[in-house]
């Protein structure tokens, strides 16, 4: 029964030992994986340039894959670049992690550097353009809408009420010159203020040889009255000329046009009763005339009065007006957040009509050139702007830029983080920076594992051997002390069938 049982736990023993070697093999991370067989000490750890063989499995991080001879950095899911492990194995998806491999020289450069292959950079549709230095200017275009030169508006009323005896601009859009008639009207206070005229006139010529001083100056001062009663009343020093030397006074007046341009409006028509102050014609003259342009608000810094404009019409093509910014209104629209501003434009063969619509061509420059870079090249975040330089062999670095003003050919300032010669990337950087941000986010968790790994105590079993086992079974014997065991087998007991004597 003895001889059975001892049999029993050597078998037991022999078992344990053949599993602890299966183990050994199949989870070579735990800090009792190198453990022994068969009195052998081996180690798990991978020292730099071990191969796959020398571990006796998949190649962990930081040993030397055979199959490329590149150094393993981390395994990583292949759908989840996030999930990275040191050793392979299985992603949460139950795909196999596969290796992620160390970069030539990239310990030397930022994290957020990537690498590309150039057969992937070209499929990627990736372009590239020079930072230059080119002269800071910027053209403004917008459309403009010709209208009338506010000062030359003239409007044309009567100090007096009347009737309108005679009609001479009689449409809206004819064209009358200064001085030509434009009505006559019969006012019963005019006719009044051209008698008081001639009697004052006369009783002046009565007394001009009157002795007494006071006298002559009394009838002076009542003529100068008259006449300036007249004068107040819009009549000519013509009318009053002619009045004067005829001594008739006239039923009817005639009231002229105070320049030249076109009747832009009219209310009045023939025989027509006007009251004191009505407005009865409006004329404008064509002569120069504005237009009315909107910019956005962040074109302003390059508007200045004064400024050269050009102009063009669609239906006059090829042609271009000269003109300048007249003003800058001090507010902007509400609505559209534009800016406005009156531009000014000679017309003196009448080619340019109110209510035309124009394209207007804005040009102004600032002293000195700066560094300019593609606007296809920046990314905007809202908070910081970013470029990504080209390195040469596919390396891509990310570069924070401080921008200043956009100028012509859809380019930015650039006041810090570039200078001339650079290469930036102006498509598909959007791509790149996704991988950017993943390579350094990688890195930054990498880092963070190493932090915690050196910091931890770690369970190092190197070097343990079975030779110092406390639990030596060498000579082990179920017998009771001063028997003795036949090598035959097990000591014959009571009531065996082979016991002796039998």
């Amino acid at each position: 029964m003895k001889k059975a049982l001892a049999g029993s736990i050597l078998l037991a023993l022999g078992f344990v030992a053949g599993v602890l070697g299966i183990w050994k093999g199949w989870i070579p991370d735990l800090p009792f994986a190198g453990a022994w067989l068969g009195g052998a000490t081996v180690s798990t750890s991978a020292e730099p340039g071990q191969t796959a063989q020398a571990m006796g499995g998949e190649p962990r991080a930081g040993a030397i894959d055979p199959a490329t001879g590149k150094r393993i950095k981390y395994w990583a899911a292949p759908m989840d670049p996030t999930y990275i492990r040191n050793e392979p194995g299985k992603s949460p998806m139950g795909m196999d992690l596969v290796p992620v491999f160390e970069e030539e020289g990239g310990e030397k450069e930022p994290a957020s550097t990537i690498r590309i292959d150039p057969l992937t950079v070209q499929n990627m549709g990736v372009r590239t353009a020079s930072v230059e230095v080119r002269p800071l200017k910027r053209t403004i275009r917008a459309y403009g809408s010709v209208t009338w030169d506010e000062t030359r508006l003239f409007v044309v009323n009567t100090k007096f009420g009347g009737w309108i005896e005679k009609l001479h601009a009689d449409y809206v859009g004819q064209e009358v010159a200064r001085g030509q008639p434009l009505f006559e009207i019969y006012s019963p206070e005019l006719l009044t203020a051209q008698e008081e005229y001639l009697l004052a006139l006369d009783q002046v010529r009565r007394l001009g040889d009157s002795s007494y001083p006071g006298v002559r100056d009394s009838a002076g001062r009542l003529l100068a009255a008259a006449e300036t009663r007249l004068r107040y009343w819009d009549l000519t020093e013509t009318q009053i000329e002619r009045l004067a030397r005829t001594g008739e006074k006239t039923k009817t007046v005639t009231v002229f046009s105070p320049a030249t341009g076109v009747v832009i409006s009219k209310n009045v028509l023939d025989g027509g009763q006007v009251m004191a102050g009505m407005k009865l014609f409006e004329i404008a003259d064509l002569s120069r005339l504005w237009v009315d342009v909107e910019v956005y608000e962040y074109e302003l810094p390059w508007v200045h009065e004064g400024m050269e404009a050009r102009m063009e019409l669609s239906y006059l093509p090829g042609q271009s007006f000269s003109g300048r910014v007249l003003k800058i209104y001090p507010y902007l629209t509400e609505k559209t957040r534009t800016a406005r501003l009156r531009l000014e434009f000679e017309n003196p063969d009448r080619q340019l009509k109110p209510g035309m619509y124009a394209n207007v061509t804005l040009t102004s420059a600032r002293a000195g050139s700066g560094i300019v870079v593609p606007q296809e090249a920046v990314i905007d975040s809202g908070v910081r702007q970013l470029v990504f330089l080209a390195r040469g062999k596919g390396r891509f670095e990310p570069r924070e830029v401080r921008l200043g003003m956009e100028v012509d050919d859809s380019h930015f300032q650039v006041l810090e983080g570039l200078e001339e010669g650079d290469l930036v990337v102006v498509s598909a950087q959007f791509m790149l920076d996704s991988e950017s941000r993943l390579r350094e986010a990688i890195a930054k968790m990498l880092e963070a594992r190493q932090e915690d790994s050196s910091g931890a105590d770690s369970m190092d079993m190197e070097g343990l051997s079975m030779d110092e086992d406390p639990m030596d079974m060498e000579g082990l014997s179920m017998d009771e002390p001063g028997e003795a065991v036949p090598a035959g087998g097990a000591p014959d007991e009571p009531g065996h069938p082979h016991q002796g004597g039998k």
